[in-house]
């Protein structure tokens, strides 16, 4: 077990958090005259600040506790939050594996703390042996891996991450944005095996609401009971928790959307690699692919061109294009544009 006190900033441990006006009222009727709201309209009103309907269904559906569950606005707000919680400015440090999410980047850049960047082996896996060495520095506080990883689209090898949570005395960030469309179960089954280990998972990708800006975190209800504690008091919208509460009533539906986006990747997977010009496709646990070609630069201006909006990602992985997996008109579309490019 890993003293989590002992990684918190001071200051958090010290904070005096927001009490918000409607965090000690859970009923939904009432006279309410607590919040200087307007009493009239239909947005009139604060969002349940605990997000308490929606952290019912998710720890149904996840299996665990409602005190294991943070909800976000984003996964974004997941990753700047532990920044907060666990980094002093300018003194400790975070690491990630790249090529890999460029968010952990920038959040680090905007608290002002140094991200070390340990590369992925030739097969996008994690290095333990070129690791072990920051295993000894206790001012890296923070380790984000992505799996299924971005943007290359495979998973971490799972006994990789349990060496690394056994042995590392910080905290642990796995980003399972994309686990949905993969075969490996998500690590959320492993939060009551170590408390330092943050699963964060993200309503924007199978479930389809980007739009919406819902992430959420599970880990040990310490480290939750810490994020609550930063957060801001209304961080998640009412329309965004309804939009989500709906998505979730909706099981088979998303189920059947689910199933339409793995088979077309699949099927774009093998078109794909029988285009002379693609050099090779990854193998995605994802809802995208990465696909290498002879000038990944070209080719994304030529689909431009054509309006086809794809992620040229030449300055991560040499001459490779990120390609969402969309409907399947949409893909059919992005295949023969590829296909009559010269």
């Amino acid at each position: 077990m890993v003293e989590i006190n002992n990684l918190v900033r001071s200051n958090v441990l010290t904070l005096q958090p927001y009490s918000s006006a409607r965090s000690k009222f859970t009923g939904k009727d009432g006279t309410f005259l607590d919040a200087n709201e307007n009493p009239f309209g239909t947005l009139n009103r604060y969002p349940d600040p605990q997000q308490s309907e929606l952290k019912k269904k998710l720890a149904q559906l996840k299996g665990v506790n409602t005190q294991n569950i943070f909800v976000g606005n984003g996964s974004d707000e997941v990753i700047d939050l532990a920044f907060r919680i666990f980094c002093n400015p300018g003194k400790d440090k975070a690491l990630t594996f790249s090529p890999t999410y460029g968010m952990y980047n920038v959040s680090a850049a905007i608290n002002n703390i140094e991200l070390i960047e340990q590369p992925l082996n030739s097969a996008f896996q994690i290095d333990l042996p070129t690791l072990r060495p920051y295993f000894n520095d206790p001012s890296i506080k923070l380790m984000f891996i992505c799996s299924p990883n971005n943007p290359t689209g495979n998973l971490i090898d799972r006994a990789a991450i349990d060496y690394i949570l056994t042995n590392f005395k910080g905290i642990v960030i796995v980003d399972e944005a994309y686990i949905d469309f993969a075969t490996d179960e998500s690590l959320i089954s492993m939060i009551d095996q170590y408390n330092n280990l943050i699963v964060s998972q993200t309503f924007s990708k199978a479930w389809g609401l980007a739009a919406a800006r819902l992430g959420t975190a599970y880990a040990d209800k310490e480290i939750i009971n810490l994020y609550n504690k930063v957060k801001p008091p209304y961080n998640v919208s009412e329309l965004n928790q309804k939009a989500a509460n709906e998505a979730l009533d909706k099981i088979k539906k998303y189920e059947e959307n689910l199933a339409v986006i793995l088979s077309e990747r699949k099927r774009v997977e093998k078109a794909l690699s029988n285009i002379k010009e693609v050099q090779k496709v990854y193998p995605s646990d994802a809802n995208y692919i990465l696909i290498e070609v002879q000038n990944a630069d070209q080719l994304y201006t030529d689909l431009v061109n054509q309006n086809i909006i794809t992620r040229n990602r030449n300055n991560q992985v040499k001459n490779c294009i990120r390609i969402s997996i969309g409907t399947p008109e949409e893909n059919n579309i992005l295949i023969n544009a590829i296909k009559n490019i010269k």
